[in-house]
């Protein structure tokens, strides 16, 4: 009886219970209303459903109960379902339709395969090829699950091209490199991952942050630390996995042969459409033109010169993840509505009082914690974000820490991999491989600590610089 208890059971209890606690005990009455402890107690078991699961419901039932939840407590439709008119979402829908076409014309595949069979094979090479591809897919395709979908195939063909041993420290090297470097350098620009308008429309609910983060600001801070980090985790990984063995010459042999199909147009208008979105990305101060524009204006195209179909407009995004992330920004908007933003941050700026002295500290120190508490928020790190959003212009007038700061604060964190659990991307990669050729619990483990030291390194350099551009005092 006893091992039919699985954790998530007893998770979901404990949170139901104290959801339960809050609503009829109302623990904080001298600082929270009647309505401020109902509303808290939803959204812990709206956090339930997100973390743990419970009857298998998903990302957006837990949402709709949240919603259902607010809207009979009284709360305005126009604050419980404010994230949806943020244009955050806007930009969201044309990123996951970007990495569906990237995967439906087999832009993507190409891409990947192109680059791998630019070097000759060796351990050294695909690594390194790996992080090339990384970088290229980011640009193209923000969604890092198209992104996994896309490499983790590629990289098992590899496995076997080359020739390697099921479930050998080879494989591994190069399955765990196509998969962290399908996550970890598009963080450094705004656009590189589905986190970016998704922390973008968390940010914009608050008012004293809204149009805080541009393209460029999110580049100028996370940019170095990213690229520093990509570049301890490839060579690092390399180190801790590299086999003795080199890769025999019949693979390379095979790997030269492997066919290339013919571009198609499908191919070509998707691979324009997305190198111009990027550009207009990165030239928005010159044309001024809003992220979200530029990212309707591609879906348009694709659609007008038949790239996607319209059967493609059901099928080519998650309305499921859309779901869950407009109302995971409505948050924002809820707990200020209900004063628990305002008794959240009490709480918070008296336990940062320890280390907010100094910008070394206070970083190491929030950076680690970040990555502990990341054991426990598995919902992709959203309900942290949305807690500590509205939070944190209370921490900048209080302590002189920019919001921006915080961008890197969330997104390493978010990336972590120590278990499998911890990481949604993890999960879906070991999937896609099988039991065969997956990689061990050990190494993987391995793996995520060495991004954790990479992520700590990578603040080394990012301080100063933070410092520099007077995102402290």
């Amino acid at each position: 009886m006893i091992k039919n208890i699985r954790i998530s059971h007893v998770g979901s209890g404990v949170m139901a219970l104290a959801a339960a606690i809050i609503i009829f005990m109302k623990p904080f009455s001298a600082n929270l209303n009647d309505t401020a402890h109902i509303m808290l107690g939803g959204f812990l078991l709206t956090l339930c459903i997100w973390v743990f699961k419970p009857f298998n419901l998903s990302y957006s039932v837990g949402a709709v109960f949240l919603a259902f939840y607010a809207l009979v407590l009284g709360l305005p439709p126009g604050v419980v379902f404010s994230g949806f008119s943020q244009s955050a979402v806007w930009t969201l829908i044309p990123a996951l339709f970007f990495g569906y076409t990237l995967q439906k014309t087999g832009l993507g595949k190409r891409i990947a395969l192109g680059i791998v069979k630019l070097f000759k094979p060796s351990y050294g090479s695909i690594v390194f090829a790996w992080v090339l591809i990384g970088v290229v897919l980011s640009i193209l395709a923000p969604s890092i699950t198209v992104r996994i979908a896309i490499v983790i195939p590629i990289a098992l063909l590899c496995c076997e091209l080359y020739r390697l041993e099921k479930g050998s420290k080879g494989s591994s090297l190069i399955l765990l490199t196509a998969f962290a470097m399908a996550m970890i350098p598009g963080m450094g620009w705004m656009s590189g991952s589905l986190l970016g308008p998704i922390i973008y429309g968390i940010y914009s609910s608050v008012p004293e942050l809204e149009g805080l983060i541009t393209f460029n600001n999110w580049f100028g801070v996370t940019f170095v630390p990213i690229v520093v980090a990509t570049a301890i985790v490839a060579v690092g990984g390399f180190i801790a996995l590299k086999p003795k063995e080199p890769i025999s010459k019949e693979a390379i042999d095979a790997v030269k042969a492997y066919p290339m199909p013919k571009m198609t147009r499908q191919e070509i208008m998707a691979a324009l459409t997305l190198g111009i979105v990027f550009i207009m990305f990165l030239t928005s101060d010159f044309h001024g033109l809003p992220d979200v524009a530029v990212c309707l204006a591609a879906v348009f195209a694709f659609f007008l010169f038949g790239v996607l179909e319209t059967k493609d407009f059901n099928i080519g995004v998650s309305w499921d993840l859309v779901i869950f992330i407009g109302m995971a920004i409505s948050l924002g908007t809820i707990f200020t509505a209900t004063g628990i933003s305002d008794w959240l941050s009490e709480i918070v700026l008296v336990a940062l009082t320890p280390i907010v002295g100094n910008p070394w500290i206070f970083t190491f120190g929030a950076m680690a914690f970040m990555f502990v508490w990341r054991f426990f928020d598995i919902a992709i790190f959203i309900p942290t974000m949305v807690i500590m959003a509205p939070i944190l212009p209370a921490i900048q007038e209080a302590y002189h820490i920019s919001p921006l700061v915080w961008l890197a604060l969330f997104v390493m964190p978010h990336n972590a991999f120590f278990v499998s659990y911890q990481n949604i991307w993890a999960v879906m990669s070991k999937s896609i491989v099988g039991e065969e050729w997956v990689w061990s619990n050990k190494e993987l483990g391995i793996y995520g600590i060495i991004y954790f030291v990479a992520c700590m390194i990578s603040m080394v350099p990012a301080v100063p610089m933070w410092i520099h551009a007077g995102l402290f005092g």
